[in-house]
């Protein structure tokens, strides 16, 4: 399924896309943000964008059973972008929004940076439940 672009009101553009519940949902998340970036003038800073984005996704692939499909949506505005994933677990994302030391990921373990990564490198990240289960967000400023 190829990626739905939808312009809005405000004057921004959706992208959204449904990314198989797999090891290949990394690569074609950050095709799709790439993709996304390159119609805009004003773009956010495109590899922060793709890391993160690939950061977002490997943890919904990670951290939820099943093989429901994951949601990748990208929205561009005049500001920047927004960048949400999808998936069916209601549960929260560890320690998204916790800010400080106390977030500092234990140096010996393999895990537990992508999260840190997010809140350092986006200018705002989070997380909200929806209907189906829960969307992981991160905005990045226009350069």
């Amino acid at each position: 399924m190829g990626p739905s672009v939808v312009p809005q009101a405000s004057g921004s553009t959706s992208w959204r896309v449904a990314l198989p519940h797999s090891a290949q949902a990394v690569p074609l998340a950050r095709a799709v943000v790439r993709t996304a970036l390159a119609h805009v003038q004003e773009t956010p800073d495109s590899d922060t964008a793709e890391l993160l984005t690939a950061e977002l996704v490997a943890n919904a692939v990670k951290h939820t059973n099943g093989d429901a499909a994951i949601e990748l949506v990208v929205q561009l505005m005049e500001s920047g972008c927004q960048v949400e994933v999808h998936d069916r677990d209601p549960a929260p994302p560890g320690n998204l929004s916790v800010p400080g030391h106390a977030a500092m990921p234990d140096p010996w373990q393999e895990g537990g940076r992508g999260l840190l990564l997010i809140r350092t490198l986006s200018s705002d990240c989070g997380h909200r439940t929806t209907a189906q289960g829960k969307a992981v967000w991160f905005t990045l400023p226009a350069l």
